[in-house]
């Protein structure tokens, strides 16, 4: 069973094929790096100022972008000109991140989003704070956090075909920091996106009340200190399929995959889904890592799995 599980190859670098840009990418020459309508901006809150309380699109051109901007009203999408060559480096607003969205809904399109850190180590490509997010074909790559959100419960945090890669971070006496963390947002649905090389804390982490957690690939081999690959620290429902999981060895935490209600039992986790998924652990280590650790204490639905050498299928935690 173990061999099969290294015979099939990882999940791509979903996200695009120009993720691995050429370190002599150009910045941006001749017109304005952003257009709404038609209308080029110079910087990228007044376009998103330009939309105001209205919807509407944000065209980035290639480049680096050395800017950040806040949403407060309205509906906006930022999309590339060309996938995976507008990049985000290194400039968050608020403290918070590149990206700060309260207003009534954002869509995030072929986005590559770098370099961020802030002095409270939650330094992200996008702070969520209300409203529905849809992220597709993008990346967040060596910053504290890809993604952190507030509470809304209300909404629908989307993320497709994207890669988080070497996020994370549990040092500084700060609270940890992780490659995706959401509140309690109402619906968290994650597919076909590739998380790697973890440098702390979780690779998805979420309070949503119900998840959709399928056909992505966790690759630790390569993570830092890190914890579990998914964690649902207030209970949740919902389905976590077909996904690939591979664990590494430097870990801050081995003892489980997939993680129930560690924290909290503020959400009802009776019936929540787990099939199809192939999970491995490194051999010779000597630990116990648990495919499922459930400390909700609620009949999970864990279906067929494909588990290699060394992994519990289940264990029911007290306390």
């Amino acid at each position: 069973m173990f061999q099969s599980i290294l015979r099939r190859p990882l999940l791509p670098l979903l996200a695009l094929p120009l993720l691995i840009a050429p370190g002599s990418l150009p910045a941006q020459t001749g017109g304005a790096p952003y257009s709404v309508d038609g209308r080029g901006f110079n910087r990228l809150q007044e376009a998103v100022d330009a939309i105001g309380e209205g919807e509407g699109t944000i065209r980035v051109a290639p480049g680096y972008h050395r800017d950040c901007a806040v949403q407060t009203a309205g509906r906006i999408a930022l999309v590339a000109a060309e996938a995976g060559r507008a990049i985000f480096d290194g400039v968050t607003c608020e403290g918070k991140a590149t990206l700060v969205l309260r207003g009534n809904g954002a869509k995030v399109d072929g986005i590559v989003f770098q370099n961020l850190r802030v002095p409270d180590g939650n330094g992200a490509g996008i702070r969520l704070e209300r409203s529905d997010l849809e992220i597709v074909n993008s990346m967040f790559r060596d910053s504290e956090e890809g993604i952190l959100t507030g509470d809304d419960a209300a909404a629908t945090l989307t993320i497709t075909r994207s890669t988080f890669s070497r996020l994370g971070r549990c040092d500084r006496g700060l609270s940890c920091a992780h490659s995706v963390y959401t509140g309690a947002y109402g619906r968290v649905i994650v597919t076909n996106t590739r998380f790697e090389k973890g440098s702390g804390g979780h690779y998805l982490k979420t309070r949503a009340p119900r998840v959709e957690i399928r056909d992505n690939s966790f690759d630790d081999t390569q993570g830092k200190t890190t914890n579990y690959l998914i964690d649902l620290p207030a209970g949740s429902t919902g389905r976590i399929a077909n996904n690939l999981m591979i664990q590494g060895r430097d870990k801050e935490n081995y003892g489980a995959l997939i993680a129930v209600a560690a924290e909290a039992r503020d959400n009802p986790s009776r019936g929540l889904i787990i099939e199809g998924n192939r999970a491995s652990v490194p051999q010779g280590t000597g630990r116990k890592t648990i495919f499922v650790a459930d400390w909700s204490g609620e009949a999970l639905a864990i279906g067929p799995n494909e588990l290699g050498p060394g992994l519990t299928r289940f264990e029911k935690i007290s306390g």
